[in-house]
């Protein structure tokens, strides 16, 4: 059954309010792109540096249960991670104060008091300076960067060179407007985030593309029609099939916020404001920019 019928929406008419809207999300991830790299941000340990600790215990431990004993003992920006094989247990701190040997000995305290019955040795301590964090921001720039490019090739030997670049503004646009986003919330910039970003690029390109072929095939069946009109009835021809997409994805993205725990948390929420984001750019963004480029 067709629940939404023929729709016939001026989606063109609106691209000045449109544009207007996106240069907003743009700006705001321009500032935060020239910040970030300046260290005025909340980066992770990624970026930022701190200090990695593995702890080898005789009995398996509960990564919920590891998790509030170091926000209880007063540590902050902590990242847990448990190997099952071994019973280990990866604690990192982010910029933590002091040396190395007193927040091992701080670490060993806290697990000692929390897990009396359950005996560990420290199987590993090491330090990750600002210099490698430097060398993984160069790294995920060049990611970016190398993504878009082949936005650019891709479409435009798909298409046509207007195409591929409307896709790659679009696809820029979607990844600033969430690093935006996310730099106002002041929530952490991390290397999961960063892959969330390419994930988005990936999903905002597939989205754009399916909204340009149904405007290649008008474009050779009807002649006639005016480019506006043209462009109007090829993304409402492709809308439902655009909701009932983002929708499904956007219904997995909230049970995993809801549900996913915390470590996978910030990178479903960058999902989730990248979908609704691409799917606004590919019917605002990228086919208002295909109309301009051509009329021009």
């Amino acid at each position: 059954m067709d629940i939404w019928g023929e729709t016939k929406i001026d989606f063109i008419g609106k691209r000045n309010f449109a544009f207007l809207f996106s240069g907003i999300l743009a700006l705001l991830g321009l500032a935060a792109a020239v910040l970030i790299p300046m260290g005025r941000a909340n980066l992770g340990i990624d970026f930022a540096g701190g200090v990695s600790i593995q702890l080898k215990f005789e009995k398996p431990v509960a990564i919920e249960d590891a998790r509030k004993l170091v926000e209880s003992g007063g540590i902050k920006h902590s990242e847990l991670q448990e190997f099952k094989a071994g019973n280990k247990l990866l604690i990192r701190l982010k910029k933590p104060e002091g040396d190395l040997r007193k927040i091992s000995e701080n670490i060993v305290s806290i697990f000692a008091k929390g897990f009396p019955d359950n005996k560990f040795t420290i199987d590993s301590t090491e330090e990750v300076g600002p210099t490698v964090g430097k060398k993984l921001q160069t790294d995920a720039l060049w990611a970016v960067t190398v993504s878009l490019i082949g936005i650019l090739i891709y479409v435009a030997w798909r298409f046509e060179f207007s195409f591929g670049i409307a896709a790659v503004i679009a696809t820029f646009h979607d990844v600033l407007a969430v690093l935006g986003i996310f730099y106002m919330l002041n929530k952490e910039i991390n290397l999961l985030i960063i892959t969330a970003l390419l994930t988005l690029a990936g999903y905002s390109l597939t989205d754009t593309v399916v909204v340009f072929d149904r405007i290649r095939e008008n474009l050779k069946k009807r002649t006639k029609e005016t480019l506006d009109a043209l462009i109007n009835r090829s993304i409402n021809e492709v809308l439902r099939r655009t909701i009932v997409t983002s929708s499904t994805v956007l219904l997995v993205l909230i049970a995993l916020l809801v549900a996913g725990g915390e470590v996978i948390h910030d990178f479903a929420f960058a999902l989730f404001i990248g979908v609704i984001v691409g799917t606004y750019s590919s019917i605002f963004v990228a086919s208002p920019l295909v109309l301009l480029w051509k009329k021009k």
